[in-house]
């Protein structure tokens, strides 16, 4: 298996990416395909069991980049929320017996009937300080995912880094970090900004790619593309994180209606290639003087 440390041995591809196919079947392409790492989602691991997913991710010879996802966590105080809090825990202690150096967080949206885009923002704080602890003692690390603004209702009411790392400041940068997702934060005129700061606090725990595809579809949840197929800048956006000094894995997520149809093996493939062409380049050229170490 390649190192984590070189650019070719970086990449991994996000389990939501083949989303029609079985663990099993997403494993196989994956190592078939010459990528080293996969990031993996809680649904599919219990369906296959945790144990025979740790079992089989590691016969296969791959590492696991990060679990998703926790989150969810933004109703008010009450049973739903205990409940929310209780299933974070346990996404907690998955990640870490998968051996994933990483949880990603994808906040939540207004509860139900709600308008108080404050308070929901407040409590996702509050989730924050009652799950740190346990991540802590896992040797894991919560990633707050920024998403595109245009989620802010339903799915997650942080939606610029900045607001993420906001968010992550109160905590060590090993407990909580932050994902920086070209999907969500492509268009963001304080990106440079924001990623050499996260650079600076050591807040950088996943760097996903994948492109900005326009028209939008009917469900904007399905407008991402392989990278190469939109509107984004990877050069340039892989330097500001080259430059910010992450080094981990870079995982591609894609949740688009036409990639999960077709051939998952083609689709790894292809993933490995836009990875090989578009970003990995930019993540081995020499860094800026100023860049700021980090080993994962």
């Amino acid at each position: 298996m390649i190192a984590a440390s070189s650019a070719a041995g970086r990449f991994s591809l996000n389990q939501a990416t083949v989303k029609h196919a079985d663990l099993e079947t997403a494993v196989r392409v994956t190592a078939e395909a010459g990528i080293p790492s996969i990031g993996l989602w809680r649904e599919p691991v219990a369906e296959h069991g945790l144990a025979a997913s740790v079992r089989l991710v590691r016969d296969a010879g791959l590492r696991v980049s990060s679990l998703c996802r926790g989150g969810f966590f933004t109703v008010p105080e009450g049973p739903d929320r205990r409940a929310a809090i209780d299933e974070n825990r346990r996404a907690i202690e998955e990640t870490a017996t998968l051996g994933a150096p990483t949880l990603v967080l994808v906040a939540g949206g207004l509860p139900a009937g709600s308008r108080d885009l404050v308070g929901a923002r407040a409590r996702v704080a509050d989730a924050l300080a009652e799950l740190a602890p346990d991540a802590e003692a896992a040797g894991i690390s919560l990633a707050i995912e920024a998403l595109h603004p245009m989620y802010a209702s339903d799915r997650a009411v942080v939606s610029t880094l900045k607001q993420a790392l906001d968010f992550a400041a109160p905590f060590a940068p090993e407990v909580v970090g932050v994902v920086v997702d070209t999907f969500h934060l492509w268009w963001d005129p304080e990106l440079a900004e924001q990623v050499a700061r996260a650079g600076r606090e050591r807040r950088i725990a996943s760097y996903q790619v994948c492109d900005w595809v326009t028209p939008i579809a009917a469900d904007p949840l399905l407008s991402r593309g392989i990278p190469g197929t939109g509107d984004i800048d990877f050069e340039a956006f892989s330097a500001l994180v080259r430059d910010a000094g992450y080094d981990g894995d870079v995982e591609c997520e894609v949740f688009r209606q036409e990639v999960w149809e077709a051939d998952p093996a083609e689709v790894a493939r292809s993933a490995a290639e836009a990875y090989e062409r578009l970003v990995r380049p930019h993540l081995d050229a020499q860094p800026a003087e100023s860049a700021v170490s980090r080993s994962r």
